[in-house]
Parts: C-alpha cells; sequence; structure tokens
C-alpha cells in the first residue's frame, strides 16, 4: 500500500477519493476546526492535524511524520492561490513567499514525495495572463519535479455535477521513466440529479424567504427569470435587471434531466441560484454532498453554513477517486519495475 500526506484537507473529498484508490493515509492538515472535527468524526484512524500549515512548515518533517525523505509516495493537496508579486523577481520560489502555496512547496522540497497531486480552479491557468500558474510550476521544477496539467470536468466521472478542477501531476525526476501517469478516461455515461436525488437522507438545509420561495414556484424546471412576468423578475432583480449578459444564474431553477450547476458554499446566492427542480427551496446539505459524490455515511460537523461551505469548497469524490486511481496504477508499475 502507498502512503499519502493531504495539505489544506478541508472536509476530506479529495482524501476520500484517494483513499478509494487504495491510499494510506498518514496525516492530513487543515486549519478549520470544524472541518477537522468531520474529518476526525469520519476516519478517527486518521491523523488529523487542525493547525495553521506555516507551524508545520517549518518543523523537521521528516521527524514529525516520522518518514524519510523521498519516501513518502503522494503529497496531495490544492493550497488556495493568492495574488502573487511580480516586481523585479525572477517568478519562483521566493515570489511565493508570504502565501498558502509556499507552504505546500515547502512541503514537496523538504519531503520529496515520488509523486504529487495539486488540484485547483479551473481560472487559476489564466489568473494574471497565466503568470501565477507559471510561477507556482515554476516552483515545482525548482523544487525537481516534472509536470503534466489538465482541466477535468468532474461531470465526466461519475459526478452529477458540472464542476471544473485543474490538476497538476508531478512525477519525481529521478523517476520520470520509471513512472508515467494518464489522466482518467471520462466515463461513457454522466449523471444527471434524477440519478443522485432519490431517497436523500434528510439533513440541516436553509430555506429561501417568503418572497423568493413564491417566485421559485413559478419559475419551470430548467428555467430562470426569463421564465415569469417580467415585472416581476424585475422587482426581484433590481440593478441586476440593467447588466448585461444572459444573467443565467438568477432565479435558475435546476432540472432532474441536467447534472448540477457547480456546488457552492452558500445555499441561496441572489446571482447564482441552483433551486431544487421539484421543490421551490435549495438544497440541503446532504443533496449537495450527493451532488458532490459524498456517500450518504460521510457525517458534517458544525453548524448549518458550516456545512453548506464544507461540502461547497471540497473536491468531488468521484473525480478524486479517479485521478488519485491512476496515481496508484503508476506507482504500482514503477514498484513492479514496469517500464514507462
Amino acid at each position: 500500500m502507498f502512503n499519502s500526506i493531504e495539505l489544506f484537507a478541508g472536509a476530506g473529498g479529495l482524501a476520500l477519493g484517494v483513499e478509494q484508490a487504495g491510499f494510506n493515509t498518514i496525516a492530513l492538515i487543515e486549519f478549520n476546526r470544524e472541518a477537522c472535527d468531520t474529518l476526525s468524526k469520519n476516519r478517527p484512524n486518521w491523523r488529523v492535524i487542525c493547525d495553521d500549515i506555516a507551524n508545520i512548515s517549518c518543523q523537521d518533517l521528516e521527524q514529525y511524520f516520522n518518514i524519510r525523505e523521498g519516501e513518502l509516495d503522494l503529497l496531495s493537496g490544492g493550497a488556495p492561490c493568492q495574488a502573487f508579486s511580480y516586481a523585479g523577481k525572477r517568478l519562483g520560489f521566493e515570489d511565493t513567499r508570504g502565501t498558502l502555496f509556499y507552504h505546500y512547496a515547502i512541503f514537496l522540497k523538504k519531503l520529496q514525495p515520488k509523486m504529487f497531486l495539486f488540484e485547483n480552479v479551473r481560472g487559476l491557468l489564466t489568473h494574471d495572463k497565466g503568470r501565477t500558474y507559471q510561477t507556482i510550476l515554476n516552483v515545482f521544477e525548482e523544487a525537481g519535479y516534472t509536470m503534466q496539467k489538465q482541466i477535468l470536468n468532474a461531470w465526466n466521472y461519475g459526478v452529477a455535477q458540472k464542476r471544473e478542477r485543474l490538476i497538476t501531476i508531478g512525477i519525481r525526476n529521478d523517476l520520470v521513466g520509471k513512472i508515467s501517469y494518464s489522466f482518467p478516461e471520462p466515463h461513457k455515461y454522466k449523471p444527471v440529479l434524477r440519478d443522485v436525488l432519490q431517497n436523500v437522507p434528510e439533513s440541516l438545509g436553509t430555506p429561501y424567504g417568503e418572497k423568493k420561495r413564491k417566485l421559485f414556484e413559478l419559475v419551470p424546471p430548467g428555467g430562470y427569470w426569463k421564465d415569469i412576468d417580467p415585472e416581476l423578475a424585475k422587482d426581484y432583480m433590481k440593478s441586476c435587471w440593467e447588466m448585461e449578459g444572459g444573467r443565467t444564474g438568477i432565479l435558475r431553477r435546476l432540472s432532474m434531466d441536467e447534472p448540477s450547476l457547480t456546488v457552492l458554499t452558500s445555499p441561496s446566492q441572489k446571482q447564482t441560484d441552483r433551486c431544487h427542480p421539484l421543490e421551490a427551496r435549495p438544497f440541503t446539505v446532504r443533496e449537495n454532498a450527493r451532488c458532490q459524490s459524498f456517500p450518504d455515511s460521510w457525517e458534517f460537523c458544525g453548524s448549518v453554513g458550516e456545512q453548506y461551505k464544507q461540502v461547497g469548497n471540497a473536491v468531488p469524490v468521484n473525480l478524486a477517486y479517479e485521478v488519485a486511481k491512476q496515481i496508484y496504477k503508476a506507482l504500482e508499475e514503477e514498484t513492479n519495475g514496469v517500464d514507462a
């Protein structure tokens, strides 16, 4: 069995997929107390480190995790990537100092895992005309890795949700030629809400206010603000009425025959509504979890708002599994001496 460490673990969507792929998770680091409670509640055997990653990255990591440099099989996680400063800089490791990504890079440099999995939002590719992501790639190269990247839509991998993620896979340079990674092939069947909204366990949820609920009762499944009386829509949208573009997220009601739009961290946001197809309400926490392909057995801790946030911030479990399964396969081939 191969070992993994996860940074910025959140509520465990990525970690659960990595576990399902066969990895032994030896540690997870997460700053949010409620998310740590979620991880510990569902996996009491996991070593959950609830702390600021800056307090950990400065440690002797080999001693801290009882693992020697180069022994770790996989480092996974998706560091939030704030804007970096470029003025007079060389677009490398020092440029990321003071950001959360810097600590991901420290782990990479100190532990030298065989492979890493770095996931982030699609927008990272084009942020600051691509320079933010290029800085990240430069840091990975400095640490001794060869990378490949691809944008994957979770809907192609057994997730009833349109959610694109930028996946970067790194292979330690001394293993290039011994390890070969291939991104997962899309599934032939792409699930829709009808596949995941049947017999959902009861859970916490936040209803709409009375006015918004009555408006949504007028919106047909798959419809949005253009499908109701223009005067009612204009009164609800106010300044948004004058905006350009389709504004298709406003008063948007999903259909059972389509996937969910990207699950968000809040149940009700004016310009990005995701109303239940059959009822005039937002999805419950458990329904959002189904859209994120969490098993029903995975319990979330904290207030209702915190639970929505944990689910919305997670990597879809099935997507994580498909990506990690290919990493496991690549490591197996290296262990068995199969040429890449």
